[in-house]
């Protein structure tokens, strides 16, 4: 197999393509349809996504739910400001963040949030300086959190979001992620409900998605590369629906590149969806053979990163940079807030 190199990922992007905002009405967006069997593009509304799913097909989604997890707050040694990023729950009120900046955040250091309503000491350091804090409070907390907290928005992002909501999935249900499953964010309760009534069964997953999304590709080469690990969960009654998709001859069509990682991570060799939970991390790029997958929307995705090589994978190389350059053309919006692709 030939080396695969991470600037072969690489596209010119205008900044003023970067979605800022959500659109007032989730479903309006733009649709660019590539047949990755023969590379042709067409260019179609979002909820013209109806027309392309047939009877039998199974839609699977990640109801993830993203908590509110960046924090303001201050060095209580000090009063200089501290911005605290929850990234994953170890146990009880112990969590693995991400500290800006980190050098103010030493083992045994203690931080105040919202005038004294949430405490934490900074117990440990773990791997790539991520800190662990012990959290204390009077309470719930994720109530305090929800008061306190701002929706961890990516980095490319620079305006304020106005409704915590529209960083959500109308199907969000398990809280534990720190960016949302932003393909699903096209989604209205309606739309789901057309789709439903036109056969098309809905599975649900869960893979709590980690700040590894937004982690550059260092290696050049993508063989050296290490994800992150994500905890993910599969239902009996989601496998099931899976499974018995693709043993009738229907279509598996992830929502999201996290869909598709959750399902390829907990298919085994004969290609079958096992209910249970886990980590994974599953690396795709273009080599991979796709066990369950079929199709794949999804949202456009930054030069050199992961998800791009993930789409390439199912689409080809060649097909993705091509498809892209067209968005770039044709003036579509990018990244979490942007326009959709739909890989059939």
């Amino acid at each position: 197999m030939e080396q695969l190199l991470k600037k072969d990922f690489y596209f010119e992007l205008p900044k003023e393509l970067i979605a800022q905002d959500p659109l007032e009405d989730r479903a309006a967006s733009r649709l660019l349809v590539l047949n990755k069997a023969t590379g042709e593009i067409e260019h179609r509304a979002f909820t013209d996504i109806v027309d392309y799913l047939h009877e039998g097909d199974c839609l699977v989604l990640n109801n993830t739910k993203v908590i509110p997890a960046r924090l303001m707050g201050v060095k209580k040694e000090t009063g200089a400001t501290v911005e605290v990023l929850l990234l994953k729950r170890r146990e009880n009120d112990v969590w693995e963040t991400l500290v800006k900046p980190g050098k103010k955040a030493r083992e045994g250091a203690r931080l105040v949030f919202g005038d004294g309503l949430l405490t934490g000491r900074v117990i440990d350091v773990v791997e790539e300086g991520n800190r662990l804090i012990q959290f204390s409070y009077d309470g719930i907390f994720e109530e305090v959190l929800d008061r306190l907290g701002e929706m961890p928005l990516p980095p490319y992002i620079t305006h304020k979001l106005q409704d915590k909501n529209r960083y959500q999935t109308v199907y969000a249900k398990y809280e534990g992620s720190a960016a949302a499953p932003t393909a699903g964010l096209h989604f209205t309760r309606e739309l789901l409900r057309r789709v439903e009534e036109k056969g098309v069964r809905l599975a649900y997953v869960t893979l709590h998605v980690g700040l590894g999304t937004f982690r550059p590709v260092k290696e050049e080469n993508l063989l050296n590369h290490h994800m992150h690990s994500e905890f993910y969960q599969i239902s009996d009654e989601a496998a099931e629906l899976i499974n018995s998709t693709k043993r009738a001859g229907g279509r598996v069509i992830c929502v999201g590149t996290t869909s598709c990682r959750t399902i390829e991570s907990a298919a085994d060799e004969t290609c079958r969806v096992r209910a249970g939970s886990g980590n994974t991390e599953i690396f795709i790029y273009p080599g991979y053979r796709f066990k369950v997958l079929d199709n794949l929307i999804t949202n456009f995705h930054l030069p050199e990163s992961t998800l791009i090589m993930l789409v390439s994978a199912l689409a080809g190389r060649g097909n993705i940079m091509h498809a892209y350059e067209t968005a770039v053309q044709e003036r579509y919006r990018f990244f979490s807030f942007g326009d959709a692709m739909f890989i059939l």
